[in-house]
């Protein structure tokens, strides 16, 4: 099996790193998450212009045709630098769930989507299902009146559009509807990690019948595969935050001296730093296993996310407390990297389900 990047594989990755490295350090995303807007309308439609928002859709409508492989290089190095901008939401869940649809618009969709005028987002998660998504209590009634509740929805609040889970005629349907359209309210609010959520309540909303983009089993697959691929896309940004808390952990300790000598030379703290560098590297081999999984479409393929997500979440939070530790008191500090690594391992550990979540499916 080969396992090295192809050419073209590589020249992404080291244009994302030079992006991160050069447009968005530390100080410019702090701007963002400071400023009115949650997302930076500037380097949105950078992503555009370089491509990155049309990498996972097909060529029929528009996009490069890319797979998990290139979208885990990109998460990767976007954990790397905990870039904010909502790709997950817009590209990720809700563009590649439209793009593998039979939905009649889906062209003109992925088209806005690619040139960054878009912002579309999939409203799956409600308060008593916990990580049960295909049986939400959300419903469209028989004349298309659509009602319920969602939470957590990444992005809603710049959203144009939704893509929103429900139960029609006693299935599970995924309806498409205009974020502004009568009876939809919404509560935005921001998340530890500096992102932005939306809960919102849909009160007798009407939808047109061809809006139902699917329905049944077909709907199930495309909500499955659509969170799956996403699971995996958080799993590669948590793999490049942990390389990054490790690296910058040793950076620190070699320059933070105790009893005249840096404590890098204390061998406690050493092994406390290998444990980090095993845990990272478990992690991306996991990754590897599971992208390789997803790209080829395998029967297990599931199963491998679910194995990933739940070693992501032991290891993530391991590795970014053991960071912060190292750094003492100000580990914690928003004047430094490694608390904001804490905080998006945290979030990145409970979206789409937690360790005992994905444990219970990868046993099943």
């Amino acid at each position: 099996m080969n396992l090295n990047f192809s050419e073209e594989q590589v020249m992404l990755k080291e244009t994302i790193q030079k992006f991160c490295d050069n447009d968005y350090d530390f100080y410019k995303r702090e701007e963002v998450i400071k400023s009115e807007n949650d997302f930076d309308l500037n380097t949105w439609n950078l992503f555009a212009e370089q491509g990155w928002l049309s990498m996972p859709f097909s060529e029929d409508s528009g996009g490069f045709g890319m797979g998990p492989i290139e979208l885990s290089i990109l998460f990767e190095e976007f954990g790397k630098a905990l870039v904010i901008e909502p790709y997950l939401s817009t590209v990720v869940l809700s563009g590649t769930l439209i793009d593998n649809s039979s939905y009649e618009h889906k062209k003109d969709i992925i088209e806005r989507i690619c040139s960054g005028s878009l912002h579309i987002s999939l409203a799956y998660a409600e308060a008593k299902n916990s990580y049960n998504y295909n049986l939400p209590s959300t419903s469209l009634s028989s004349d298309l009146l659509l009602n319920g509740t969602k939470n957590l929805v990444l992005n809603g609040g710049n959203a144009n559009k939704l893509v929103v889970s429900c139960i029609y005629n006693e299935e599970l349907a995924l309806v498409i509807v205009n974020a502004d359209k009568d009876g939809i309210s919404m509560n935005t609010f921001p998340t530890v990690d500096g992102q932005s959520c939306a809960e919102i309540t849909f009160e007798n909303v009407s939808i047109n019948s061809e809006d139902v983009i699917g329905t049944g089993d077909n709907a199930i697959t495309l909500l499955n595969n659509s969170i799956s691929l996403a699971t995996l896309c958080v799993s590669a940004e948590a793999v490049g935050c942990m390389s990054s808390c490790y690296l910058k952990t040793v950076a620190y300790t070699k320059e933070r001296e105790q009893f005249g000598q840096p404590i890098s030379n204390f061998q406690v703290l050493q092994h406390r730093m290998v444990d980090m560098f095993i845990e990272s590297e478990l992690c991306r081999s996991l990754l590897i296993k599971a992208m390789l999984e997803v790209d080829s479409g395998s029967d297990d393929m599931h199963k491998h996310v679910s194995g990933l997500k739940a070693q992501i979440g032991k290891s993530g939070k391991f590795s970014a407390q053991q960071a912060v530790q190292l750094h003492g008191g100000m580990g914690v500090s928003d004047e430094l990297m490694i608390g904001h690594y804490l905080k998006k391992l945290i979030v990145i550990d409970a979206l789409f389900g937690n360790t005992d979540h994905h444990l219970k499916k990868y046993a099943q």
